[in-house]
């Protein structure tokens, strides 16, 4: 029996549509189309109250700008980066070009190739998030891309110093302090001054996740993203304090994060609720958890560990930890995740800052269908065919012609056909009737 101590509406994609922001990008986007820099000007200043001779930085400014940070500040982004580097090239390792020969003479392979320009979107309205800059740009340097231009907006008319440094140091190649859809738009339209690109990844605010889906089709995108969301499966083993902090630790996110704990622990669930009550007044980004603990956060009991694995799996969250006696478990019980957290030792906040995996997750229940962001999406993977033994090339025209007929497909057969007519010796009257019988094979 499932047993709501705190419940919410689960909120889906369907639930976020906004026709407002739909109609005000859809807007943005096109009055960008029509006037290039022009319009991103005008956006940036009304927006941002940012209009700067040039949004993209010199490497002068660059250098000046990391030269201005404390040193610790940059030993630890490059300690970060080091950590997603390793993992991304890890990952890229393990994705092998195939080929291998199907029929005699006949050659199929696959190559991964690398895109040849991606966006990357670094949020910044409300904190500055240099760690999406190891996300998108790092990973897609790994993945071999040559040109990633990477956009962040400035933050209250000042420059996000750290952000800067981190897109510099993951390898940027272009680096525009400039935001929202109008940072989107011109990545995947290109402007006077900005080259378009072939994909836009990572995460930002509704009117950047609208900007993406409008434009997805003339440029790729990495994944539709809402908002942060984390989820704990924990048992009586579990530390209720621990569990408590690590909810508070996502719902700071914004006042729609949901935070859920699904628990075999009616004890565990009274006294997390407990402790989240007393966390949340010392908070210094109460504005932001209380709302979402208040409105989306829930605490689920269940009656055993297969009930919560079942319970989890419903939920597709973008994060889950799993705080039980064999958190291991989870690896072969769960399917639908953005990423796992295994054991108490480990948390989300590890995974969105330093521990190396990719922090640009699905969320609204998008992990029913996909994973997030990884060096393979920076790749597509193409394949080829080759035909080296005539015979070989007879057999597929014989069946390549009979096939294409069944759905009456009669200029894909003829292909087939002639294949099989110039290394076969097979006889058809409709190429007799172009060529001439004597020039038969």
């Amino acid at each position: 029996m499932t047993r709501y101590l705190k419940s919410a509406t689960t909120v889906t994609f369907a639930d976020r549509a906004q026709t407002d922001v739909a109609e005000r990008v859809r807007g943005i986007i096109s009055d960008i189309r029509k006037r290039g820099d022009v319009a991103v000007r005008d956006y940036s200043a009304t927006f941002d109250q940012w209009e700067p001779s040039s949004f993209r930085l010199s490497d002068q400014q660059i250098r000046d700008i990391i030269d201005g940070l404390p040193q610790q500040v940059v030993d630890d982004i490059a300690f970060v980066q080091e950590q997603v580097r390793h993992f991304a090239q890890v990952q890229r390792d393990s994705m092998h070009d195939v080929e291998v020969e199907t029929l005699p003479g006949v050659r199929l392979g696959h190559r991964h190739v690398p895109l040849g320009a991606v966006g990357a979107y670094i949020p910044g309205g409300r904190y500055p998030l240099t760690a999406s800059a190891h996300m998108t740009i790092v990973t897609a340097k790994v993945a071999g891309v040559d040109r990633v231009v990477a956009c962040t907006p400035p933050i209250r008319g000042e420059i996000p110093a750290a952000t800067v440094a981190a897109m510099s140091m993951a390898g940027a190649d272009e680096i525009h302090l400039l935001g929202g859809v109008q940072a989107v738009a011109s990545m995947a339209l290109g402007t006077e001054s900005m080259d378009r690109v072939d994909l836009i990844a990572g995460p930002g605010n509704a009117y950047v996740a609208e900007a993406k889906r409008q434009l997805f089709g003339e440029v790729g995108i990495d994944l539709f993203a809402g908002p942060t969301e984390i989820l704990i499966v924990a048992d009586d083993a579990a530390d209720p304090f621990t569990t408590a902090v690590d909810l508070l630790s996502q719902a700071e996110h914004g006042p729609d994060s949901p935070a859920i704990l699904v628990t075999t622990s009616e004890d565990l669930a009274h006294e997390v609720i407990r402790l989240v009550d007393a966390i949340l007044p010392g908070l210094a980004t109460k504005d932001m958890a209380e709302p979402a603990w208040r409105d989306h956060g829930q605490v689920i009991v269940v009656d055993d560990l297969d009930q919560a694995w079942e319970v989890a799996d419903s939920f597709a969250a973008e994060h889950v930890q799993v705080f039980t006696a064999e958190p291991r478990q989870a690896l072969d019980r769960m399917r639908n995740f953005g990423a796992l957290f295994l054991g108490e030792n480990t948390c989300v906040s590890y995974g969105d800052k330093v521990i190396g995996t990719n922090h640009v997750l699905p969320t609204l229940g998008a992990a029913h269908y996909t994973g997030g962001l990884w060096v393979g999406k920076y790749l597509k993977t193409v394949t080829y065919q080759e035909v080296l033994d005539p015979a070989s090339s007879a057999q597929l025209g014989q069946v390549c012609g009979r096939a294409a007929r069944v759905e009456l497909f009669e200029g894909h057969a003829r292909s087939g056909d002639v294949r099989a007519w110039r290394h076969g010796g097979d006889r058809f009257d409709w190429i007799d009737a172009v060529v001439g019988a004597e020039q038969r094979a």
